[in-house]
């Protein structure tokens, strides 16, 4: 009795040591969604449409995510569009007030097939305006996440009250930590190479060359504005803190919506 006690023992004490391990482990790519290039290391564009105020942390998430051996999240000039629109063949990052949507942070990607074509990053001031959020972590970790979404980039953990994991790929309820989980980590790096570990012999991450590929005869799909909730389509998952949405277009073109519900 006591040898199989034991036993059952030691056997519970490998499964909790394995589950940090799974846990960091575990695939969080997006749906297999990614941008067309030919070679690796590729640049990927980020439009800077956000103010003064969040201009450092736009700062951090480029130089955070050119960390990694397949990617340059390069900053440029954005489009300068007020409602948010998007450009092919990049992320156009903004920050605004949204209004009282329910959302903290959102990211769209479109997509043909299994190419990410053009994306958004968007903070909502209207609630980083509050107590709550208006602090320096929570600012970088949604920064830092939304833009990872525009890479292909899924949560690496979604259960808001978890102990940190140590990336702002881990949606929590004390950014800050400890550990802190408003910047990448190693797990975050290693994903990104798994999904760009192929290439391909086109660009959707090249303006001039991917205009004329996917605007002919799909301006509906490449020029939608989907802002209201109700234009999003079909809910995918929501547990209360985030959420994904699909809207279907049809030719194998959608436009996915992932949203950080704000508390408040």
């Amino acid at each position: 009795m006591k040898l199989v006690t034991f036993i059952g023992s030691l056997m519970l004490v490998a499964v909790f040591a394995l589950v940090p391990f799974f846990l960091v482990s575990a695939n969080h790519s997006w749906g297999g969604y990614h941008w067309a290039r030919s070679a690796n290391p590729f640049t990927l564009k980020l439009g800077d449409n956000v103010s003064t105020g969040w201009d450092a942390y736009l700062a951090e998430a480029s130089g955070d995510w050119s960390q990694s051996p397949v990617l340059d999240a390069s900053i440029v000039a954005g489009n300068g569009s007020k409602n948010s629109k998007p450009t092919a063949g990049r992320i156009e990052v903004c920050n605004r007030k949204y209004g009282n949507s329910g959302w903290l942070g959102l990211a769209q990607i479109w997509t043909s097939g299994a190419h990410i074509t053009q994306a958004l990053a968007k903070m909502n001031d209207t609630y980083f305006g509050s107590r709550t959020y208006n602090t320096p972590a929570w600012k970088r970790l949604v920064m830092c996440q939304e833009v990872a979404h525009g890479f292909g980039l899924d949560h690496q953990d979604e259960v808001f009250d978890n102990p940190n994991l140590g990336t702002c790929m881990d949606y929590t309820n004390d950014p800050d930590g400890p550990p802190t989980n408003e910047h990448p980590n190693l797990h975050d790096y290693e994903m990104l190479e798994t999904i760009y570990a192929h290439t391909d012999n086109f660009s959707t991450a090249d303006q001039s060359a991917i205009t004329a590929t996917v605007r002919g005869g799909k301006p509906a799909f490449v020029d939608a504005l989907l802002e209201n909730p109700s234009e999003w389509g079909r809910r995918v998952k929501d547990n209360g803190h985030v959420a994904l949405f699909e809207k279907d277009f049809g030719g194998g073109n959608k436009i996915h919506t992932y949203v950080i519900w704000a508390k408040e």
